[in-house]
């Protein structure tokens, strides 16, 4: 009985020592994403609009940079577990080259095709000219971020998840003064508006990611790579990374392409659409932020037991913290549909608007217990054990079989307004649930990657 306890203590105690730095970082993000919108809101619901669709990039480019960590994180957390640092070596060496080519590439989209990009989503004349400004500034910021996303993963992998949280705290902190000065021009600053705001998020990443190198290269010599054999991958090795990664990183970009597909069908609806939306959104992230970061620690430690080749613990693990998100998503959904009145009365925005925004925010509250237990589910434990062909089946299946299709109909055939249709869209999270948890309980999602290759 006092092992069960004391095993169960230490369960809970390590999924906080790597949760709630991640949790703290991303309600750090996610506030101040919300202070972002809030300042830019001042502008008025066109400019909400532009950088909204203009971070649609930003959207898709960091959403392949967390399948790149992520794939990256089920070998480093397995390699950690079984104390193997060349690979763990080799694949962040793989990692950069794989994220820096994406956010390379992105980059030069935003610098000299803004105009082509923005008239994906709409034609409105302000609102691209706007989306322009701010594309061809913040395009630069995709290859800071990059670097500073994979060595903030493998810091929380080897333990040390605080540093990439102190590091974001003082990066996000200069981000929204920089916003703050250059939006409104402050003082002796220019009054940019929202290419000012694009400008204080290319400096604020220029910071972090100069600070965690230093930081990673004088005090954690395991993940600084020092010598290009990092960089010298065999057929062998990229055989065995790659048909686990890559469903990971096709995973996120393509769910990440589907959401700004929806944004195309919200943008149908026009100005008042994109901007409800998006006001949402940024107040919804804040009440999320806890499932990043116990999916976090769902991957890593789930992984760490595969490595040490604790199968039934991590079988264990698993139902623990499927519990967990269920009971988390509840709560943040409570609180959610409490206060979402109060978040979205602090923005400058019309009352239709401030109203279509509660009603999603009401919708969203509603499903967070079945998007917290998919979070984990699919990020969390069958990405920690490699099952990640399956993982990107769930998530595919649920955004381009059933949600893409429901957002045109709902806007072409059924003409249904703003909330009605994110109402409809929830059916994606639906069909998640049911895929994820059927091969949950097969328990056919554990694979031991490091027995495998060495």
């Amino acid at each position: 009985m006092e092992k069960t306890i004391s095993e169960r203590r230490d369960f809970f105690q390590k999924m906080v020592t790597i949760a709630l730095p991640v949790v703290f970082q991303s309600l750090l993000t996610n506030s101040l994403s919300f202070v972002d919108t809030l300042m830019i809101g001042q502008l008025g619901e066109s400019s909400i609009a532009a950088v909204a669709l203009g971070n649609q990039m930003f959207f898709l480019i960091s959403v392949l940079f967390f399948g790149v960590c992520s794939g990256s994180a089920i070998f480093l957390s397995q390699y950690w577990g079984a104390k193997n640092e060349t690979n763990i070596q080799r694949v962040l060496g793989l990692s950069f080259s794989l994220a820096g080519a994406s956010a390379l590439l992105f980059a030069l989209a935003s610098l000299f095709i803004p105009r082509q990009i923005m008239h994906i989503f709409t034609t409105e004349a302000e609102v691209v000219n706007q989306g322009i400004a701010y594309l061809r500034i913040v395009g630069i910021s995709y290859l800071f971020t990059a670097i500073s996303q994979v060595l903030a993963t493998a810091l929380r992998v080897i333990g040390y998840a605080k540093i990439p949280l102190q590091v974001a705290l003082f990066s996000l902190t200069l981000n929204a003064g920089g916003n703050y000065l250059l939006i409104f021009g402050i003082g002796p600053f220019p009054e940019l508006g929202v290419a000012g705001a694009a400008t204080a998020t290319t400096i604020s990443r220029l910071v972090e990611v100069i600070a965690l190198l230093w930081i990673v290269y004088h005090r954690h010599p395991v993940i600084a790579i020092r010598s290009r054999e990092a960089f010298r991958w065999n057929k062998t090795f990229l055989l065995h990374i790659i048909p686990t990664s890559m469903p990971v990183i096709i995973n996120e970009f393509f769910w990440a392409l589907g959401m700004a597909t929806y944004k195309v069908a919200y943008s149908k609806m026009g100005i008042e659409a994109i901007a409800s939306i998006n006001v949402a959104e940024s107040v919804g992230n804040l009440f999320f932020v806890l499932m990043m970061g116990i999916s976090n620690a769902t991957l890593i430690m789930i992984g760490v037991k595969i490595g040490e080749k604790q199968r039934l613990l991590a079988l264990l693990y698993a139902r623990r913290f499927i519990t967990t998100a269920l009971l988390v998503g509840l709560t943040m959904g409570i609180f959610e549909f409490l206060f979402a009145p109060l978040f979205t009365s602090f923005f400058n925005i019309s009352d239709r608007v401030r109203e279509l925004a509660i009603y999603c925010l009401s919708i969203n509250a509603a499903l967070l217990p079945i998007k917290s237990i998919n979070m984990v589910i699919i990020v969390g434990i069958l990405r920690s054990g490699g099952d990640t062909k399956y993982s990107m089946f769930a998530e595919m299946f649920g955004v381009w079989a059933v949600g893409v299709p429901l957002a045109f109909i709902g806007v072409f055939l059924l003409h249904l307004n703003t909330w009605q249709l994110y109402l409809l869209l929830g059916m994606e999270e639906v069909t998640k649930l049911f895929i994820g948890l059927y091969r949950i309980k097969r328990e056919a999602w554990i694979n031991d990657l490091t027995a495998t290759f060495h």
